[in-house]
Parts: structure tokens; sequence; C-alpha cells
């Protein structure tokens, strides 16, 4: 869709890329900001429609060291892109390009632009210079402002399809399934707690290995101290909001499989399950009633929505699993 509308000459000036995975939509972005700067780009109708990942704009934009390209992400403290930031992307995208034929500016988790942000925004979204594209990346679009999303032409790069579980996915599941099965005292409750925060710990390791080994820190050792300090920054924001969205994902796995236990209540076709080869939840339907069942979803969301907030991570957890009926 993309490449019809360069090839068409049809670009919009503000795009909302969603997904499952922000990584991915960041290559995407910085895909089509190399491909509208590119100097040496694959055309079709005499029209760009994808970049040589070789030129020097390309390498620069690898690189993050393009005038005309602007990110803005999360800050470390707060976890959110705050009115400073959009201020100083804004008055940056209003000016002239630099060295390149369009300036991009590019915002990570959009999702998490504060309330003064987001209106701070809207009049450069609604009025956007020339020669200028506005990316917007989220993973969970549906908490951006109205007015920002009625704005945007958007794109969304998750499939539809439900999707297999991985086997460590798989592994974990059935484990988490198997000892929930098994619960009988309080005791019980904080084991399934601890299986839930040893994950956590483990996926918070690895994002931080992950984007550690990403972050041009390790690219360049002979940088200004204040040009650190912002790396750094950015990288740990970087980490807090790809750990939260994996936190989220396995949180939505745990929910999955309490809908499957609501469904065994029901005596709902197997056809209906997420996941109909695990064992446990089939167990556990048989010990509570549907509206029990019902109730353990309703806990699950609203500890999910407690977990956009301030809370400490392993009381809202801990206290979430101890109000499920097993």
């Amino acid at each position: 869709m993309l490449q019809r509308s360069l090839a068409r000459r049809r670009l919009g000036h503000a795009y909302l890329f969603s997904g499952g995975h922000v990584e991915e939509l960041e290559s995407l972005a910085r895909t089509l900001a190399k491909t509208l700067n590119c100097l040496n780009p694959f055309k079709q109708n005499s029209v760009a429609v994808d970049c040589c990942d070789e030129c020097l704009s390309c390498r620069k934009i690898d690189n993050d060291t393009h005038a005309d390209i602007h990110w803005a992400r999360p800050e470390s403290k707060s976890r959110q892109i705050t009115v400073d930031q959009m201020r100083e992307l804004m008055r940056e995208i209003q000016l002239k390009p630099a060295e390149a034929q369009f300036k991009v500016a590019v915002i990570v988790s959009a999702d998490r632009l504060n309330p003064q942000a987001a209106n701070a925004f809207l009049k450069t979204l609604e009025e956007p210079p020339q020669k200028s594209v506005l990316i917007l990346l989220s993973t969970e679009p549906s908490r951006l402002l109205e007015t920002i999303l009625s704005r945007c032409l958007r794109l969304n790069f998750s499939g539809d399809d439900r999707r297999e579980l991985a086997p460590a996915e798989a592994a974990w599941l059935e484990k988490f399934s198997t000892l929930a099965s098994e619960q009988k005292t309080l005791m019980g409750r904080y084991k399934l707690a601890d299986v839930i925060l040893q994950k956590l710990n483990e996926i918070r390791t690895s994002t931080d290995e992950t984007l550690s080994a990403r972050s041009p820190l390790q690219k360049y050792d002979d940088v200004e101290k204040d040009l650190r300090e912002k790396w750094e920054e950015e990288l740990s924001a970087a980490v807090e909001a790809e750990y939260r969205r994996r936190r989220a994902d396995l949180l939505l796995l745990v929910q999955g499989w309490l809908r499957d236990v609501w469904l065994h209540t029901l005596a709902a076709g197997k056809e209906l399950l997420n996941f109909p080869k695990i064992p446990g939840a089939e167990t556990v339907a048989r010990k509570i009633s549907p509206r029990q069942a019902l109730e353990n979803l309703q806990v699950m969301e609203e500890t999910q929505r407690i977990l956009h907030t301030n809370v400490q991570e392993t009381l809202a957890l801990e206290v979430g699993l101890l109000k499920l009926h097993f």
C-alpha cells in the first residue's frame, strides 16, 4: 500500500503504524524514511518506491545521524513523551530540510504521549509543513486520542489469524495451567504468582540485552556527554516500553487460558478454545461456576489496567491472582 501511494505521488502527511512489535514498526518507519531520501532508490514510474540501503543517506538514517530524520521516544523516568519533547520535535520539523528531500518525524510508542504533549502535537498534525512526513508508532492505538487517530492514515501490521504458540510459550503456559489446576491453598497461589514473576524477570533481562546490543552506545564510544546521556535515557525508555509490551503479551496469554476455562464451564465446543492442546483448563472449570469464570476474566482486565499506572508491579499481580477462582 505504501509503495502504491509513493508510485502515485499520493503520500500521506501523517501515518499511524500499529502492530504487535514496536521494533518491527520502527524498522518500517526507518525504511520509509530511507525510501523518501535515498540517493539511489528503486523506482516505479520514475518515482522511488524502495531504498537501496547502501547510499550515504540510507547509512545515516540507519545510524541515527541524519539531520532531517527525528525520533521521539518515552522518557525514562516518566515513561511518557513529554510536551517539551514534542515542542522540540515540532520546532525541528518546521525547519527547512538540511540535506534531504523530506523531513521525517517518528514518534515511537505514541500511545505514551501525555495529554499536554498530545494536544500540543495536534496543530502540527493538522497543518504539517511541506515536504514532511509524520509517523506515529503504537502497539496500543486504542490509547491514542481520537483527534489524533482521525488525522492519521492507519496501517495495521498485525495479522488477524490466531497465532500458534512458540514451543517456549506453550511449555510455560502448560506449566502455569497445570499448577493452576492443582490449586488448593493460599501458598499455592503464591507459587502461581512466582511462576509469572520469574517469567517476567526473564523477559526484562532478555529485553535489556537485546535493545542494549542495538543501541548506538555500543557503536560509538567517543561521543559528547550530552549525547551519551540522551542515548542512555532513550535506551532506558525503550527497554521499559518493550518490557511493558511483552508483559502485556504474557498476561494476555493467561487471559486467553482463563477464557478457555470460562468456555469449559459453559460446555462450549472445543473449536472455540484458544489453547485446546493445553491441559488443565477443563479441570479448573469443573471446580468453579460460569459466573466465577467470568469474574476471572474481569480480574485480569482490571489487573492489566492497573499495571498501566504507577502501581508496584509485584503487588498488583499478587493481588490479582489472589482474587482468581480456581
